[in-house]
């Protein structure tokens, strides 16, 4: 991780813990249980997709497909179970529908050698599309049925006094650290986003290794969006046409995470994470308009991107590959 990169970090944790106590202090409610349990929660969402973009973003990649993989896989998963089918299968259904989308992705990118911005977003409207046309029909929103049984637990259940959503953000935070740190794959990613010719050159399978990245990428959408659905006991598949992925780049560029690849960490994620939660949180409480919240978070996102520019420039090979 280059001075630059950790210097961001250490200045955005920073303004993280200054902005938690001035709204602390200002806010009504904003220490409030059911407020800091909403906060938590929604951090956890944000950062289990931010460890998935994470893994991508580090090979020189980008996926912009995370959302609606999120909202259609587990919204197929919900309606299933509703109409009969027992929970596991749905489940593993659900997944497994996760995980071809994200296999999809991975190959246009690594085969195809389709730029990962391109690729990604039209997969985003095809799965988007196929889902509701095909899988989801006649509702926007599909709501969660009592025989979800003990799934229904995971965005509102605890263990041991500890929100459940927050112990699978740590559980997966944790892993991907593991993966990235320990891993064969892992160190492979950071040796594509460094240079995937001279990674190629060395007898690193590229390709293979893209297409990994872009599945993991998948499972954290599916984790997350189970943790969305359960936690407000639906699936609204319209968060698609939100501004949601660009909560995903921002929190990963924010943190330190370089768009040129081959530099980041999960404590980047972490700390980035950490900002847009609060920020979020607190504009909410302050009743700020939705898209006066959008205004200011595009703001955050062009100056962490002009950041990211400046401390970690693009060579010739991003410049000419296409990909953020």
């Amino acid at each position: 991780m280059s001075i630059g990169a950790l210097s961001q970090e250490k200045i955005v944790f920073a303004i993280t813990v200054a902005m938690f106590l001035i709204f602390a202090v200002f806010l009504n409610g904003f220490l409030g249980a059911n407020n800091l349990l909403a906060l938590l929660r929604s951090v956890s969402v944000l950062g289990i997709l931010g460890l998935g973009m994470l893994i991508v973003v580090l090979g020189r990649g980008i996926d912009l497909s995370m959302v609606a993989n999120m909202a259609i896989s587990v919204a197929w998963t919900i309606q299933l179970v509703g109409n009969g089918m027992g929970l596991g299968p749905a489940l593993a259904i659900g997944f497994a529908f996760a995980l071809t989308m994200s296999l999809i992705c991975g190959l246009l990118v690594a085969y195809a050698e389709i730029s990962a911005i391109f690729a990604t977003l039209a997969m985003s409207s095809f799965i988007y599309g196929f889902g509701r046309a095909n899988l989801i029909t006649g509702t926007d929103v599909v709501y969660l049925p009592a025989s979800f049984g003990w799934a229904s637990q995971i965005g509102q259940g605890r263990l041991a006094g500890i929100p459940i959503p927050i112990l699978l953000a740590v559980i997966l935070a944790v892993l991907v650290y593991l993966f990235l740190k320990l891993s064969k794959h892992g160190w492979n990613t950071y040796n594509i986003g460094d240079n995937a010719t001279a990674a190629r050159i060395t007898g690193i399978s590229v390709r293979p290794t893209i297409v990994l990245q872009y599945m993991l990428s998948g499972t954290a959408a599916f984790v997350a969006g189970l943790i969305t659905a359960t936690a407000v006991q639906s699936m609204n598949t319209r968060i698609v046409n939100s501004n949601m992925i660009y909560d995903v780049i921002l929190i990963v560029v924010l943190g330190g995470v370089s768009l040129s690849g081959g530099r980041g960490t999960v404590r980047n994620v972490i700390v980035g994470t950490l900002l847009i939660g609060v920020l979020v949180n607190g504009m909410t409480i302050m009743d700020i308009q939705y898209t006066i919240q959008n205004v200011i978070k595009s703001i955050i996102l062009l100056m962490a991107v002009i950041a990211d520019s400046v401390l970690n420039p693009r060579d010739e090979q991003t410049g000419q590959q296409g990909d953020i």
